[in-house]
C-alpha cells in the first residue's frame, strides 16, 4: 500500500508518528511526497491532481481522501481494505494539498473516504490514515489492538 500526499513533511511529531505507524505494516506502508502547486487555486488544483496521477503505478486501486467520501468505522474500514487487497491491485490512497482534490482524480479514484467533516492539517491526515490501515490490519489479524464491545 502507498500515500501519495502533496507537500513534503519536515522533521517532527507528525512525521515521526507516520513512520510508528507506516513501519507497523508488513510491508511497511510507503509514502511518495510531491511538490505543492504554484498560481491561482484552480491551477493549483490542476497541477496537483496531474502530479497524483502521474505517480500512480500501473492498475493502481485509488483511494482519494476526500470530505465527500464513505466515513466507514474501523471495522468497516478494515472490511474495506481486506476487499480491496483481494483484487491483487497495488493500493494507494491519494491526499491533495491546501486546495483539496482536482476533479480528475476524484474521476479516477476507485473509491473515495473521508477521516470526518473537520477540516484536518494534511500532515495529521497522513498520520491518522496510518494509524486506521494498522488498526484495520491488526482487527483482520484478531490482534487485540482494536477493542470492540466499549460501554
Amino acid at each position: 500500500m502507498r500515500v501519495i500526499a502533496i507537500g513534503k513533511q519536515s522533521r517532527g511529531p507528525e512525521a515521526e508518528l507516520f513512520a510508528r505507524y507506516a513501519g507497523r505494516l508488513r510491508p511497511a506502508l510507503a509514502l511518495t511526497e510531491l511538490p505543492d502547486g504554484r498560481g491561482a487555486p484552480v491551477e493549483i488544483k490542476r497541477r496537483e491532481g496531474q502530479a497524483l496521477l502521474a505517480a500512480l503505478p500501473p492498475q493502481a486501486f485509488v483511494v482519494a481522501l476526500d470530505q465527500d467520501g464513505a466515513t466507514p468505522d474501523s471495522p468497516g474500514f478494515a472490511r474495506m481494505v481486506e476487499g480491496w487487497q483481494g483484487l491483487g491491485r497495488p493500493i494507494c490512497f491519494l491526499i491533495g494539498g491546501a486546495e483539496g482534490l482536482d476533479a480528475s482524480v476524484i474521476a479516477r479514484a476507485d473509491a473515495k473516504m473521508s477521516l470526518g467533516r473537520f477540516t484536518w492539517p494534511h500532515m495529521l491526515v497522513r498520520v491518522m490514515l496510518a494509524e486506521q490501515l494498522f488498526r484495520a490490519h491488526s482487527i483482520l489479524t484478531g490482534h487485540p489492538y482494536h477493542r470492540e464491545g466499549r460501554p
